[in-house]
């Protein structure tokens, strides 16, 4: 699923993400989970674990990490790589805040 290449979605304000949680997106193109840090990093990754599929904005968001809620995979939230000792990676969009508004680049 892809969206139109070089394109920034506009998806709300940084006060619309919980600190240490994250808000679900739904595109035409594919769902984003966006991510709010403790120190207000905000990051996008497609809302899919790469194990079950399970929806990582459900995750419990621990530094730059999220944690499936289904199998405890753990994701970087800035590469979308899944941590060792298990395998995958989940696709990471990249986020710019301007104003307080965030807005994602579709792949």
């Amino acid at each position: 699923m892809n969206g139109p290449a070089g394109d920034w979605l506009a998806v709300g304000r940084v006060a619309d993400i919980p600190r240490r949680g994250a808000r679900r997106v739904e595109t035409p193109w594919l769902t984003i989970a966006l991510f709010r840090t403790a120190d207000d990093r905000v990051f996008a990754l497609e809302d899919r674990c790469p194990h079950r599929g399970g929806p990582l904005s459900d995750g419990i968001v621990h530094g730059t990490l999220v944690t499936c809620p289904l199998h405890g995979q753990v994701v970087g939230l800035e590469s979308g790589r899944v941590q060792p000792p298990d395998p995958g990676c989940v696709r990471s969009l990249p986020v710019r805040i301007e104003d307080g508004r965030v807005s994602v680049g579709l792949p």
